[in-house]
């Protein structure tokens, strides 16, 4: 499956992370789990992940310093990144926004099935655009107000199903309003 989407799941606690994978793994993903910030480095440029899920207390080398690290290198300064974490402060939070972290998201705020719909999020797979210099095509690209809400796309694409909505139309008719 050549569209398969790749995920780095970058987690010291074995069980959490066995738990991931396996979810990940049904949905879709092709999966690759290290166990700290110092194999992530090594395997984001083997790997090429298109999103990676990073924890943020690891041995070796911290979360916040793999994020910096990784928006500061060429090769994968635009790989998503959704930090999955213990840290629940805003100081934490803020930090790692000021590091460049696309999504922030606390371990004991969140269940599996929160985790997949960020991540299917960000990799523009429900409708909404992915993080800008992303080569990544976003289905709504053109359509900023689409970022916060896909109700507003979807009704619009069903009045331009019926033949209405707001179109000044290639067709050349025009509604009944003057």
């Amino acid at each position: 499956m050549d569209t398969q989407k790749k995920i780095l799941l970058v987690e010291d606690d074995q069980g959490l992370a066995s738990v991931y994978v396996t979810r990940l793994e049904a949905e879709g993903f092709s999966v690759l789990h290290v166990p700290n910030g110092e194999d992530a480095l090594s395997k984001t440029l083997e790997f090429r992940p298109d999103l990676i899920i990073l924890d943020v207390m690891m041995p070796k080398i911290s979360g916040f310093d793999v994020l910096d690290i990784l928006r500061n290198t060429p090769e994968t300064a635009n790989v998503r990144i959704i930090m999955l974490t213990a840290l629940s402060q805003d100081s934490d939070m803020e930090k790692a926004k000021s590091l460049g972290v696309d999504d922030y998201l606390v371990k004991s705020q969140v269940v599996i099935a929160d985790v997949v719909e960020r991540i299917k999020y960000h990799l523009g797979m429900g409708g909404a655009p992915p993080p800008e210099g992303s080569s990544t095509p976003a289905p709504d690209a053109d359509d900023e107000d689409a970022s916060s809400t896909d109700d507003s796309t979807t009704e619009e694409a069903e009045a331009s199903e019926d033949g209405g909505g707001d179109d000044d139309g290639e067709d050349g008719q025009q509604t009944t309003e003057a």
